[in-house]
């Protein structure tokens, strides 16, 4: 994300949760932590609870965000438990992976960039799967009606309901799901999570 006022709000939900002590595992990330393995790139890391618990499991993790208060926070973390996790302060609107991971994770991340900026960063995340690697990615889809989170200046995008599977065809489906939550005034959040690997040995 962009210095955009999903990063700020973001930024001040990051502080206050770290303030706070909040380093448990979401659902979605405690559904994802099994499948997390080898090199891994963390997309959109937030404070950095799965990169931390990864970490904590053998595997070394680059774990980015647009929010400089995660960083920080994750970066102390991991340095006072000896975690091998490299955080950095990144733009994601934009970013280009750096060569391949056997683990690439985008939790919560692509439906806060324009639909055709949330398609592309999702192929790149895609293209820096190494052969039997893991690609998790999670998403807001049509249907949700809480849209607090969003700048709408800066454009957000609700992925259609299949357009997960429908990018990973001929992977590996290890978890696909779409699931709905309430939220405030009334309103729904829908998320689709899908965990594929891709085809080939392991390097």
């Amino acid at each position: 994300m962009t210095d955009s006022g999903s990063v700020r709000f973001f930024d001040g939900q990051f502080q206050r949760q770290a303030a706070a002590g909040e380093f448990g595992l979401n659902p979605f990330e405690t559904r994802a932590l099994p499948h997390v393995r080898g090199e891994v790139i963390d997309l959109g890391c937030g404070l950095g609870n799965l990169a931390c618990a990864a970490a904590a499991r053998g595997a070394h993790v680059l774990a980015l965000d647009g929010s400089p208060a995660a960083i920080e926070s994750l970066g102390s973390r991991a340095h006072a438990g000896a975690l091998a996790v490299d955080a950095r302060v990144v733009d994601l609107s934009d970013y280009v992976p750096e060569g391949s991971f056997d683990t690439v994770v985008a939790i919560g991340l692509l439906m806060f960039f324009p639909c055709p900026l949330a398609r592309r960063q999702l192929a790149r995340a895609k293209g820096a799967v190494r052969p039997g690697g893991t690609l998790i990615v999670n998403v807001l889809i049509e249907g949700t009606t809480f849209m607090g989170m969003f700048d709408e200046q800066a454009g957000y995008c609700l992925f259609g309901e299949k357009d997960l599977p429908q990018a990973l065809a001929g992977w590996e489906m290890l978890d696909d799901r779409v699931e709905q939550f309430p939220a405030p005034g009334d309103s729904v959040k829908r998320f689709r999570t899908t965990i594929a690997r891709r085809a080939g040995a392991p390097a």
